[in-house]
């Protein structure tokens, strides 16, 4: 028989669903936007040659923009979020293919106005400031634009770039039809012989279970399937970096990643150092390895044993309604304000809480924050599915300070800092339960939950990151990306992160096929970059109080208004100094070392 058969959409109860109606009333007034909105390049087009003629022209362009890019992402948000509902369904497909047409049609239309505000002259431009103070308001954006001055092209050129917009996110769209919405899995078999869904959502938690010949084959039946597909998915990913490479030499950079890094004005050698610092460190991701394997008491460590808890029987089945209240009693420290706009988004529909069939795996704050932010989650009633829930909702409560604090100018932040404010949530949940937590079995499960935190997040996404910098590499030099040399060069980074006493199956060297992030262009170093920047923080929270959080309010309230290592310096941390990376891996060993004890 199989378990757990994942529900269709009509069967989730509506409280459970997000409410999208607060963005349109109905797909009829969407469509009536999507309408309007083709009349955006006329209007954009009138402001062509103008922009330098004066600071009143300059203000109605910048302000048009602002309207448009709000406009449009009420429209991609809502079409986005209807679409993950259930992939299969071509209706909100085609809505979402026809709001990132709109985006095109707009980023086309305005292609004229970086290089127009690049030509205008210095001295010009100070002058507008002092004829319109309102221009004042754009000010960190125009700089944001005129800093980049050599990889600015001229107006034909940049209209052309735009228009490869449509083309160049095929890839992504490509790989997430493919891995969502086409692939099926073979269930997955238990010791006694039953059956369990296998599917993108449930992979993992099936590999958390206790049940070694489940996990097995839940690993198996997942990466051989992948493996009929790899040459689809290494086609798919050759054809992600070349379009990079198509962008990146188009305006003048030496590589893909000085592209993507200069875009959020990260310094190249951030990236770099967590390499360097990770590798500095492998000891003590060797130590946990060999602490698993102990704790686990098997001959043999293997890949698909590196998610099941061990410390056993430990686990507690948490509801989604007592895993909202342990996160509102967990956040509390952030103050009345924060936990209150907690309980708007619970209250509110902001949340898509569980899988149905055809939904869009994983979990994510959207693109759209207005009227305010959506999260979709495929919840388990487990602790990790708790985490979850803090993370994304801190993602979520970013924007919305964000939002309520900035002008729209400068109300989004880059990704570097994106991943600071959810993963600072999960520190201080994960901080409350040990502090309310003596009992030793029960303090040894969450330390686990911890070390694989670490694990996951710095030393897995780091991983990541050296294989996403292989890739950009081997791309730019002209190789392609074929699936024989992905899994040889993934299965030689996951022995080195992993060590000696891991079985690296080599199945696992098919891995990269399902990881989505190999589609967000240098994305997921800052998941690492993040979590040592937010335990730093959340330190900071439990030790000084009140000051503390008054920063990371500023710093959650400051959105785009200055470059990233500035902004989490508002919080009181240097990202530009190796400390917060090495603190994190200290105390990671710190934590290895009371679980030797405890177990």
């Amino acid at each position: 028989m199989t378990k757990g058969k994942i529900p269709a959409r009509e069967e989730i109860p509506q409280e459970y669903t997000w409410n999208l109606n607060e963005i349109y009333e109905s797909d009829e007034k969407w469509a009536e936007e999507f309408d309007a909105l083709g009349s955006a390049p006329a209007e954009l087009e009138k402001f062509r040659g103008r922009l330098g003629e004066s600071a009143d022209t300059l203000l109605s362009f910048l302000r048009l923009d602002d309207e448009l890019s709000v406009r449009l992402e009420k429209l991609t948000g809502y079409a986005s979020c209807k679409a993950d509902q259930d992939l299969a369904k071509g209706f909100y497909q085609d809505m979402r293919g026809k709001a990132m047409r709109r985006c095109v049609e707009a980023s086309e239309a305005t292609a004229f106005a970086r290089p127009e505000i690049m030509a205008i002259p210095e001295e010009r431009l100070k002058g507008f400031y002092a004829a319109c103070p309102e221009l004042e308001e754009y000010r960190r954006s125009l700089y944001r634009i005129r800093r980049r001055a050599e990889h600015i092209l001229s107006p034909a050129e940049e209209k052309l770039l735009s228009a490869a917009g449509e083309m160049a996110d095929s890839p992504d769209s490509i790989g997430g039809a493919l891995r969502n919405a086409d692939l099926r899995f073979e269930d997955a078999v238990d010791s006694r012989g039953e059956k369990h869904p296998l599917s993108s959502g449930t992979l993992v938690p099936l590999m958390e279970s206790g049940d070694r010949a489940l996990r097995k084959s839940a690993f198996e039946n997942c990466f051989k399937r992948y493996g009929e597909f790899k040459n689809t998915v290494a086609s798919i990913l050759d054809a992600q970096f070349k379009q990079l490479n198509f962008f990146a030499r188009a305006r003048k950079y030496p590589s893909t990643l000085s592209a993507a890094l200069d875009a959020t004005e990260v310094p190249e050698e951030v990236y770099m150092n967590l390499i360097s610092a990770v590798h500095d460190n492998m000891e003590a991701m060797y130590r946990y390895v060999r602490l698993r394997k102990r704790a686990l008491g098997v001959e043999e460590l293997h890949m698909y044993d590196v998610y099941t808890p061990i410390v056993s029987d430990a686990a507690e089945k948490i509801s989604y309604e007592q895993a909202k209240e342990t996160v509102l009693s967990a956040l509390s420290v952030l103050g009345e304000d924060y936990v209150e706009l907690l309980k708007k988004g619970f209250d509110g529909r902001w949340i898509d809480v569980y899988e149905n069939q055809g939904k869009r795996s994983g979990a994510y704050s959207s693109g759209v924050s207005r009227p305010h932010p959506y999260v979709l989650l495929n919840h388990k009633d487990n602790l990790e599915s708790m985490f979850t829930i803090a993370h994304e909702m801190g993602h979520a409560l970013h924007s919305y300070y964000s939002c309520k604090n900035q002008p729209v100018s400068t109300s989004d932040y880059v990704i570097f800092v994106a991943e600071v404010a959810s993963t600072c949530n999960e520190i201080l949940l994960m901080r409350r339960l040990l502090e309310q937590t003596n009992e030793p079995k029960g303090r040894a499960y969450l330390i686990n939950h911890f070390l694989d935190q670490f694990k996951g997040t710095i030393y897995r996404q780091t991983m990541f990151a050296e294989f996403e910098l292989e890739m950009g590499r081997m791309s730019w030099a002209g190789e392609s990306l074929t699936a024989e040399e992905l899994c040889r060069k993934y299965l030689e980074l996951n022995k080195l992160y992993f060590g000696p006493d891991m079985v690296s199956d080599e199945l696992i060297g098919l891995e990269w096929a399902r990881i989505p992030h190999f589609f967000y262009n240098y994305y997921v170093f800052q998941y690492a970059t993040g979590f040592a920047a937010a335990a730093a923080i959340a330190q900071r929270i439990l030790t000084e109080g009140a000051p503390a959080v008054e920063d990371y309010k500023r710093f959650l309230s400051s959105g785009g208004s200055s470059d990233p290592i500035s902004l989490l310096k508002i919080a009181g941390v240097d990202m530009a100094s190796p400390e917060p990376v090495a603190a994190a891996l200290r105390l990671f060993n710190e934590l290895i070392g009371e679980l030797e004890e405890l177990i």
